[in-house]
């Protein structure tokens, strides 16, 4: 088993649906890689085109339990006086990415755009996002590591 960081970079949004009909909204996105999630800032006054430009990390075990790792980013537009609403989600599936990662040290997806669908399957815009996958780099040596100490192979 391999374990590894998968850097995220959530760069921006076109094209987002609209849920206010009074206000411009203001999205953020959750993104949840199998039990850990992040929650990108908060695109205040920015309506259907926010921008982001964050970065997020994920640890990541390859092989792990689930056949076809994802990442699922949630489009959220946050509301003041009443709960938050869903505009949709993209789902970006990661084992070639990973497979690639494992046998190149190293993998990466470009900044891309995915399409944005809403609870009923409807096409709510688009969100552009790059993904690096860099597995953790085993040492080369003689010793064993125990929470920062080495123990010796001398005999």
């Amino acid at each position: 088993m391999t374990i590894g960081i998968l850097e995220v970079n959530l760069v921006n949004a076109r094209g987002l649906t609209k849920s206010d009909f009074l206000n411009k909204i203001d999205p953020y996105v959750l993104i949840q890689y199998r039990t850990q999630e992040h929650k990108s800032s908060i695109a205040k006054d920015q309506g259907s085109s926010p921008q982001w430009n964050e970065k997020f990390k994920f640890r990541v075990e390859f092989p792990g339990a689930d056949k076809q790792p994802k990442l699922v980013l949630k489009i959220m537009d946050h509301d003041t006086f009443s709960s938050d609403d869903y505009i949709g989600q993209t789902t970006i599936y990661l084992k070639e990415l990973l497979e690639q990662g494992v046998e190149n040290g190293t993998a990466e997806l470009h900044s891309k755009k995915y399409r944005v669908v809403g609870s009923s399957q409807n096409y709510c815009g688009e969100v552009q996002v790059a993904i690096t996958f860099t597995p953790r780099v085993e040492t080369q040596d003689y010793g064993q590591e125990f929470g920062g100490w080495k123990e010796s192979q001398w005999y």
